[in-house]
């Protein structure tokens, strides 16, 4: 018996997941591609032959993991035979911890170097240099077989940065530590020299799945690809995403064709498309369809399909009236259009835009709640250990939230195993119920969980300051999150160190959200009101490939809403040299039949 019996999945999601074979799959927005990834795995779990073997899914972000499999639990299937995570988790898990001592630059022990670290090594490799000034920001980078690619596109500062990361790999190495860029190029060379893991990890492993494949970088292809050809044709691959929303070049991301990833990995692809839209209406739909660079037919599925939706575009409102623009809209959705607050998302290019918008808007509608950057008071930086236990910490008892605490407490566990950590009489269940057993005060959402951690683990009997990767951690954890809580602060988010806006960040999403375009990938809502949509911001002015990213952006934007799409270019913005910024050019030039909220 399959098990999807009793569940609703169309023929080209049933013969996807039927597929012996490898599949190479194309699903446009709204098509059921995680609920299908989903089905496959649970139905591939069951066929598993031997105790060894395990699934691997890698997805791009570890919130889509935890996602995919909370609903496999949730199907009532057992995951312990799958690993699912990002492709950093991948290669930290199965090829540097376990065969880092084949390789010179870890073979003496490492650790990973948080986001927090990174910057603030890069920051004061950056002071020197103000001839041409050089920042942080401008010390992008990423890694493929040859090198590392810089992604600043100002060539007169490539010199200084060239020796600002010279400075930068030296002193990560003198203190033994890797970032997620060497993580993924480490790997590599390890899985390139050593034939012999990519045949071991074939033998483990008879299914890799990856998602949101139009994201991977080069390398991360390679990596596979060494995994796949070494099964020779016994490691099998099912491989989902859209091109049309291949939105991470600049990082160093692009949509392989089923051709190319074929001739890398030696695997021969079916290939099949998903193009049933269950998510939007059909003028949404026709909308972003619009953008779209590669011929995907989509069709109108949803329930929402005849709803008359209400698509604005406005390029007159002046930024100084943009808060009063967004309040207006907010309202005519939620007291007009009757959307929840919880349906509506707000939309810009990036965190700086957001930031402090999120805050007047708080000020602005007190009767509503709002999830965004103004409101988060730690990096959400599910690498480090101290994040992984602030899930729990942070988190109560409760039936509906077991099942993923318990999936938390095993991934504590393993971080301990990986540092060292002798838990011979620990359990995930042992873990949860000594967590269950703190009952704390403090109002105080820092010192809250410097408490919490305190007191965890002194009821487990370990002294974590004996440990230096689980020290490192927590010292970059307190540092990263008290510079954020006093930044926000400053910016006037007075509530951001009480305990109950720690608390908002592992819970559901219950108010209006605030994103960036590049942090909504997956997401989806009845009304998207997206604003900053100008040229230099969409496409960002250090885009090379222009009027194609902009296309990309604005079809993910258009294709997160169900029923309603409100799109602005304000006025008055200016760049570096005082020109005002003007429009996205793509989007000013479609002749669209937009309404009016007044409509």
């Amino acid at each position: 018996m399959t098990v999807w019996v009793n569940h609703d999945l169309n023929e080209p999601q049933k013969e996807a997941i039927r597929e012996a074979g490898s599949v190479f799959l194309v699903a446009c927005p709204g098509s059921g591609k995680t609920r299908t990834l989903t089905f496959k795995i649970a139905e591939e779990l069951s066929k598993l032959e031997s105790p060894r073997q395990c699934l691997v899914a890698i997805t791009y972000t570890h919130r889509a993991a935890d996602e995919i499999k909370g609903r496999i639990e949730r199907l009532g299937v057992d995951a312990s035979r799958l690993w699912i995570g990002t492709i950093h988790s991948f290669c930290l898990e199965w090829i540097l911890r376990p065969y880092g001592i084949y390789h010179d630059k870890l073979k003496h022990g490492f650790s990973v170097a948080s986001t927090n670290d990174s910057e603030k090594l890069l920051t004061d490799l950056c002071a020197p240099y103000r001839s041409p000034k050089v920042t942080y920001w401008d010390c992008g980078f990423y890694f493929t077989k040859d090198g590392y690619t810089l992604t600043c596109r100002d060539s007169r500062k490539h010199g200084a940065i060239d020796e600002i990361l010279e400075g930068y790999f030296r002193a990560l190495s003198k203190d033994r530590k890797i970032d997620f860029e060497l993580m993924l190029y480490y790997a590599y060379e390890l899985i390139s020299e050593n034939p012999s893991i990519a045949k071991l990890l074939s033998g483990i492993f008879p299914l890799i799945l990856i998602d949101e494949y139009q994201d991977t970088k080069e390398i991360q292809y390679s990596i596979v690809s060494k995994i796949l050809a070494a099964g020779a044709g016994q490691t099998r691959a099912f491989v989902v995403g859209d091109p049309n929303q291949a939105i991470f070049q600049s990082l160093g991301g692009f949509a392989i064709t089923p051709k190319e990833f074929a001739a890398l990995s030696g695997v021969a692809f079916k290939e099949a498309e998903l193009t049933y839209n269950y998510r939007s209406s059909e003028r949404i739909i026709n909308y972003f369809g619009h953008y779209g660079l590669y011929g995907s037919s989509i069709e109108a599925a949803s329930k929402h399909k005849a709803y008359p939706s209400i698509i604005t575009y406005n390029a007159t409102t002046s930024k100084d009236d943009l808060e009063d623009q967004l309040v207006a809209l907010i309202r005519y959705n939620i007291d007009t259009l009757g959307i929840e607050p919880s349906e509506i998302c707000i939309l810009a290019p990036q965190w700086v835009h957001l930031a402090g918008m999120t805050r007047r808007l708080v000020n602005r509608l007190p009767e509503y709640e709002f999830d965004g950057p103004g409101m988060v008071p730690f990096a959400r930086d599910p690498d480090n250990f101290w994040y992984k236990l602030a899930r729990i910490a942070l988190t109560s008892a409760s039936p509906e939230l077991y099942v993923r605490r318990l999936r938390w407490a095993k991934e504590v566990l393993i971080e301990l195993d990986a540092a060292g950590v002798s838990r011979a009489e620990m359990t995930p269940k042992r873990l949860l119920r000594e967590a269950n057993n703190i009952c704390l005060a403090e109002t105080d959402g820092l010192k809250y969980v410097e408490l919490y951690f305190g007191t965890l683990f002194s009821a487990l009997g370990v002294d974590f300051t004996a440990f230096p990767a689980l020290q490192d951690q927590y010292v970059s954890f307190f540092e990263s999150s008290t510079a954020r809580i006093e930044r926000l602060r400053k910016e006037g988010t007075q509530f951001i160190r009480e305990i109950a806006a720690f608390r908002r960040v592992f819970r559901d999403r219950s108010g209006i959200t605030l994103s960036t375009i590049h942090g909504i990938k997956g997401d989806e809502y009845d009304t998207v009101i997206a604003y900053a949509l100008l040229e230099g911001m969409v496409p960002h002015f250090a885009d090379t490939d222009g009027s194609n990213s902009a296309k990309r952006l604005l079809y993910v934007i258009a294709s997160r809403a169900r029923k309603n799409l409100h799109l602005i270019a304000e006025r008055g913005r200016r760049n570096g040299l005082g020109d005002e910024y003007v429009p996205t050019d793509v989007l000013r030039r479609y002749r669209f039949n937009y309404n009016s909220v007044a409509e």
